[in-house]
């Protein structure tokens, strides 16, 4: 169990650190979408198994967007792939610190968070994260309306300065 823990942990710092340094909106939209997925992983195997459904499924519809007006904005015949010495690189650089931090905070602050919400589910009477998804919906429904606003904004401000003021999404509306 903790080997698989290590696992998508080291890949979720590599598939961040490949995407801090891709200069091709193709290959890091790509990326995003991937780690999205490691990083469900990693919730789901400490029990938050529906906020990382939700988490995922609004993840893909927003890199979905993302990925759309990058490739519209950046059509580039040839772009620099993980391969490229550049981009690689910059890889190693990023996994370089990231490295240094973790050596220079690293004093076992990491063995408390190895407990899942449902590691002693014979005491729990409910799911690990079915107060979290209550909450939400009780306490944060004002931030999810808000959010979904700022998004929709968002993507008006986005089709306006793609387009101009000429030609824009908002004229024929």
């Amino acid at each position: 169990m903790v080997y698989i823990m290590y696992f998508l942990l080291f890949s979720l710092v590599l598939g961040l650190a490949a995407i801090a340094a891709n200069p091709s909106p193709y290959f890091a939209a790509l990326g995003l979408v991937v780690v999205a997925g490691i990083g469900c992983g990693v919730l789901i195997w400490h029990g938050g198994g529906f906020l990382s459904l939700i988490l995922f499924l609004i993840y893909l519809g927003g890199m979905l967007v993302v990925f759309a007006y990058s490739a519209a904005l950046a059509a580039e015949p040839y772009p620099e792939g993980w391969g490229s010495w550049p981009v690689l690189g910059l890889v190693l650089g990023y996994l370089l610190g990231v490295g240094s931090v973790g050596v220079l905070m690293g004093n076992n602050w990491y063995m408390e968070s190895w407990m899942a919400c449902d590691e002693f589910g014979e005491f729990y009477l409910g799911r690990g994260d079915v107060g979290g998804v209550a909450m939400l919906y009780s306490s944060g429904g004002f931030m999810l309306t808000l959010g979904a606003w700022v998004l929709l904004l968002t993507l008006f401000v986005v089709l306006e300065l793609t387009r101009g003021l000429s030609r824009g999404a908002l004229r024929a509306v």
